[in-house]
């Protein structure tokens, strides 16, 4: 079924009131500027501006970016002509002199929708503003099994829903999903999905006619919690669902590795001793102590065993993350799952863990918590769709 959000957001606030967001900031590019791509630089600059600071004027803009004057009033033409950016009324003046006209973003003129492919019994879509509020939302039921087939058939139905629901133009799609994502929207591998070199993205943009943007759930995650939450330039953000995954920032900069693997830590062994059978096939592989299904059926089995299981899963994430807060020397880890199993007993057991494993002088102060954002992959999605379509981040 379809639902539409009120006009509030998931902190009760109004959209007049404040973004639904909350405080943004943008990536560091370390892209190197060539001429022929300056226009296309000097366009994103202008976007990156005014999504972030709100409505000014011309003039305003120019200082902000350094651009000319002539550079800022031919880009804001040509983008008001695309109906990206609108003229918003005269500025407020007490003295003499003409007031400014006021540009910013048209927040409501396009809309984006947003996927996300992580959940444990059914797959997340809404439709959003650019501001990423939630204007309609929907979900459809996962396929049991791992049927790639069927998987595909179900997330269309949802995509085509969406597009349905949507009444602005659709500046695109981004869609979060579990598994190995190339930088062109390939699946690599996502055996809880029974995908392995699927081009979701082509297939999708095929099928819907609109922009498509796939990532992993987790890379996806991370870009909402850098933008829009009060991370800083280096963390890591752990998704905890059906699977688990890892998104990472550094130098305030994503990282996406070579083989567009980089945070794939569920299918890491965490010790020696065995452990539950995975859907990769070994054992005792990080996904399969951490997975949600597995958790909550444990405690449903045995309630006075909670502790113990939640205290075991946070050593066991402690033991596979190790490494790699110390090599990228890490001072906060982010947590993004159910709230009532990432429990003060799991924290604990994983800063614990974490302090034993790593240099206690150096890491001691290594701080865990579980995210505040609702909807993380969705938000995510809608910095994708952004970043792709104009430059935004």
């Amino acid at each position: 079924m379809l639902q539409s959000d009120g006009p509030q957001d998931a902190q009760g606030r109004t959209a007049a009131s404040a973004r639904a967001f909350g405080p943004s900031r943008r990536l560091r590019s370390r892209a190197k500027l060539l001429p022929e791509h300056a226009r296309g630089h000097n366009r994103a600059l202008v976007l990156q501006t005014l999504y972030h600071s709100g409505a000014m004027s011309r003039a305003d803009l120019a200082r902000e970016t350094g651009l000319t004057r002539v550079t800022i009033s031919d880009l804001v033409s040509e983008l008001i002509a695309d109906g990206v950016v609108k003229e918003k009324g005269l500025r407020e003046v007490s003295g003499p002199g003409k007031p400014a006209t006021l540009i910013d973003i048209d927040r409501t003129g396009h809309q984006v929708i947003g996927i996300d492919l992580s959940g444990s019994t059914r797959f997340e879509g809404a439709v959003m503003s650019l501001d990423g509020e939630v204007i309609t939302r929907d979900a459809i039921e996962r396929p049991e099994g791992r049927d790639g087939d069927a998987t595909l058939a179900v997330m269309l139905q949802l995509a085509r829903r969406l597009v349905d629901a949507a009444d602005q133009p659709i500046l695109g799609v981004g869609i979060g999903t579990q598994g190995v994502v190339s930088a062109d929207g390939v699946v690599l591998s996502s055996p809880n999905l029974g995908w392995h070199g699927l081009p979701l993205q082509a297939r999708t943009s095929l099928e819907l006619g609109l922009p498509v943007i796939v990532r992993n759930d987790a890379n996806a995650a991370v870009l909402a919690e850098y933008t829009f939450g009060a991370e800083r330039s280096d963390f890591i953000l752990i998704k905890i669902g059906r699977g688990v995954g890892a998104g990472l920032i550094s130098g305030s900069q994503p990282l996406v590795g070579s083989r567009f693997a980089a945070g794939e830590i569920g299918h890491v062994v965490v010790g020696t001793d065995g452990g539950p059978r995975c859907v990769c096939g070994r054992d005792g592989c990080l996904e399969a102590w951490l997975n949600v299904g597995r958790l909550t059926a444990a405690i449903e089995a045995d309630p006075e065993s909670r502790d113990s299981v939640l205290h075991d899963a946070g050593a066991r994430m402690a033991i596979g993350i190790a490494p790699i807060v110390a090599a990228l020397d890490l001072s906060d880890i982010v947590l993004s799952g159910p709230t009532e199993l990432l429990s003060d007993v799991f924290i604990r057991a994983a800063i614990d863990t974490l302090r034993e494993r790593t240099l206690a002088e150096v890491f001691d102060d290594v701080v865990i918590r579980v995210t505040a954002q609702q909807d993380i992959v969705l938000r995510g999605a809608a910095v994708m769709v952004l970043s792709d379509q104009l430059g935004i981040s």
